[in-house]
């Protein structure tokens, strides 16, 4: 009798309710030489969910000197109440449910709508979210875990790696984090994992790095994000056909101009 091969373990979608939220925030923090924290709150923070830890939540900014009212969900779709929807970027959510705060960490850079809002935040300003729509639930205990991102999926690994330090075994990971300024790797200093950085955005040194690893055959997780080409890049030069698609996330967190 030939024994059966373990069962894959495979990421799941959740689905949530999309809602609307205008939060307060409660504090501004410069956490790292790159990076504003800023910690949001509210009662409509009431029911707020993300499962995955690179969730995507839109985050709208108003025009100066004016305050957005959030939307309406109905059977039509989604209603703004002025009819123009608000300029928007997607950010990483990092909830806290003991303190039920909720944090977005913004890469500090020129001529970012978003960054810009985070920098010139302050305790009481509101802010309108909404989502997640829905969650992609990675299982954390792969024996084989691979990470590649840029200044943009910091959050996202800072958010993974918080939840990996609490297994009681853990996995082999390997990171490669690529980053405009060396400065920048403050940000993940206390992380507990040890990552590989490449310093100035070179899309074959990464590529470099990745040619040199080898992933198992069994019992694996691949997630690559970053700027769209650069993402593409990696991909068709690393992964193999003899990977399973299931097992490996790719997306791209922004699009050079």
């Amino acid at each position: 009798m030939t024994p059966s091969s373990p069962q894959k373990k495979y990421p799941k979608r959740v689905r949530n309710e999309l809602r609307f939220r205008e939060l307060t925030v409660l504090r501004v923090e410069r956490i790292s030489q790159a990076f504003q924290r800023i910690v949001l709150g509210g009662e409509a923070l009431a029911g707020f969910t993300s499962a995955g830890f690179d969730d995507h939540t839109k985050l709208f900014f108003a025009e100066k000197g004016s305050r957005i009212t959030p939307p309406t969900v109905t059977d039509e779709g989604i209603v703004w109440a002025d009819g123009v929807r608000p300029q928007t970027r997607d950010y990483t959510p990092l909830y806290n449910a003991e303190t039920h705060e909720l944090a977005y960490d913004f890469f500090i850079h020129d001529g970012g709508v978003a960054s810009q809002w985070a920098v010139n935040a302050n305790v009481g300003d509101t802010l309108t979210i909404g989502g997640p729509r829905g969650s992609l639930v990675v299982p954390e205990d792969y024996a084989w875990q691979l990470y590649v991102c840029d200044e943009s999926g910091m959050p996202a690994l800072l958010r993974r790696f918080a939840a990996l330090r609490q297994l009681p075994q853990r996995p082999q990971v390997k990171a490669i984090v690529t980053i405009a300024d060396a400065v920048y790797q403050d940000y993940l200093a206390d992380c507990g994992f040890e990552i590989d950085w490449v310093v100035g955005h070179s899309q074959q040194a990464v590529a470099d790095k990745l040619a040199a690893l080898r992933v198992p055959q069994e019992d694996y997780f691949l997630w690559l994000t970053g700027e769209g080409a650069a993402v593409k890049s990696w991909l068709d030069g690393f992964v193999t056909e003899a990977m399973d698609p299931q097992l490996v996330r790719s997306q791209a967190y922004w699009h050079q101009k």
